[in-house]
């Protein structure tokens, strides 16, 4: 009862418009007032201690590396260098555009900012060699999705703080921790390779059966001056991921590195961005950071209510007794998280959903890595579909399609991208195969 009076109540206050962040925080002063004893100044102090772990000031510094990327050049340079590879295979730009977002999602860590980044270049770019708008617009509002599963990811490192200090029970008894958020990058990189493949391989189907057409093949020299100017763009993804695998650096450390690298790049390598601009860049980045922290406040009291009231210890419980099984609960769990892609943006569900379902799947087996890796890749499709895919109206507001007309422009990647989720979730290996290679 307690659970659904919590539950209840924040989904009432949503449906009424308020931000969720408000509703969350509204929620948990509502049952404090009236239905526990917790004393207030342990909320107090949860307030302050919930937002002090390290690992959050990752978040604020990989949204400054994106900011600066978006309008540095960057993602011009890598669409430039994946048409030299691709753009002769049969839709030649769009194939581009799928590698582009790939490339810019290994700097970036944001899917709106790699959509905005790559699709506000490359789609007039395909519209004006004869491809079709709702070609291009469904290539970018799916692959930009890309940006949440291959490292750097924010919703990852969300998904890593939400349950970081949560020791669940696992199905013999043992003491289970929760993921760190370099073993969440290194388990994204084969997802989100095979990701990138499979929307291609869509991408270049349908390109060949409707005859669209293809690019003039670049010589190996005009590949490799290609490749020499984006280099710059591209060591980012090696100092990130390298440094975190060597040790060199923390998932943190390297956020902070990555900001001024972009920094650097983008006003004094590449040019593109007069330091007039920097300060509006961090005022932006600035203010959606806040709106972040602010929700992941509000949701670590959420959790910190749920936990107190043992809440997700007894659905473990509930769970294991309808015999489910581990097959049976990440059906639920993709169900669950697909229906709530449909009113809430991912910070907010993950921060929400994440703590509760944790220790469920830790009770059924299930390893916290692959649980966080499926959660993000439901966290991409929700990006993907309306009414609250944030990508569809990002590329909405590039394409000047309307709503409904992209959500039509979507549906072939959407689908392959919801194979790929039924792939992910009951085929742990693919996530778990390569932070087991680096003994993470």
């Amino acid at each position: 009862m307690t659970a659904l009076f919590i539950f209840g109540l924040l989904v009432v206050l949503m449906l009424t418009g308020m931000p969720i962040s408000i509703a969350l925080g509204l929620t948990v002063l509502t049952f404090l007032a009236t239905l526990t004893s917790i004393p207030l100044d342990s909320i107090a102090l949860k307030l302050f201690t919930g937002i002090e772990k390290f690992e959050i000031m990752a978040i604020p510094f990989f949204i400054l590396a994106g900011n600066f990327l978006t309008h540095g050049g960057v993602a011009r340079r890598m669409i430039n260098f994946a048409t030299a590879m691709v753009g002769h295979w049969h839709g030649g730009l769009g194939l581009a555009g799928v590698l582009a977002c790939a490339l810019f999602a290994a700097v970036s860590g944001s899917s709106p900012a790699t959509v905005v980044a790559i699709g506000s270049i490359i789609l007039p770019a395909m519209v004006k060699q004869g491809f079709p708008n709702k070609f291009g617009a469904g290539i970018v509002t799916t692959s930009g999705a890309l940006g949440i599963l291959i490292p750097p990811s924010i919703v990852m490192v969300m998904y890593a703080v939400s349950t970081a200090g949560q020791t669940a029970i696992g199905p013999n008894g043992e003491r289970v921790s929760s993921a760190s958020v370099g073993q969440l990058f290194m388990a994204g990189v084969v997802p989100g390779l095979v990701l990138a493949t499979l929307l291609g391989l869509t991408t270049w189907w349908i390109a060949r059966k409707n005859g669209y057409p293809r690019l003039v093949k670049a010589t190996w020299l005009a590949r490799w001056r290609a490749f020499r100017e984006s280099l710059w763009g591209l060591a980012l993804i090696v100092i990130v991921i390298g440094g975190i695998y060597t040790g060199m650096f923390t998932p943190t450390e390297a956020a902070g590195m990555a900001a001024v690298y972009a920094f650097i790049i983008a006003v004094f390598v590449y040019r593109d961005m007069p330091l007039k601009r920097v300060g509006k860049v961090l005022l932006d980045s600035a203010a959606m950071s806040a709106m972040l922290l602010y929700i992941i406040t509000n949701a670590v009291l959420f959790s910190f209510i749920m936990t107190s009231e043992n809440i997700p210890q007894e659905m473990a419980a509930w769970i294991v007794d309808l015999g489910l099984g581990w097959v049976g609960f990440l059906f639920l769990v993709n169900i669950l998280l697909l229906l709530a892609g449909n009113v809430m943006e991912p910070s907010s569900i993950v921060l929400i959903m994440a703590p509760i379902l944790f220790p469920v799947a830790v009770r059924l087996g299930i390893d916290p890595v692959h649980f966080g890796i499926l959660i993000v890749v439901n966290m991409e499709v929700g990006m993907c579909h309306p009414p609250v895919g944030l990508n569809l109206y990002v590329a909405s507001g590039i394409t000047r399609m309307g709503i409904t007309e992209l959500t039509i422009a979507v549906l072939p990647w959407l689908g392959t991208m919801l194979a790929f989720l039924v792939l992910v979730t009951y085929w742990p290996n693919l996530s778990l195969w390569l932070p087991r290679v680096l003994g993470m």
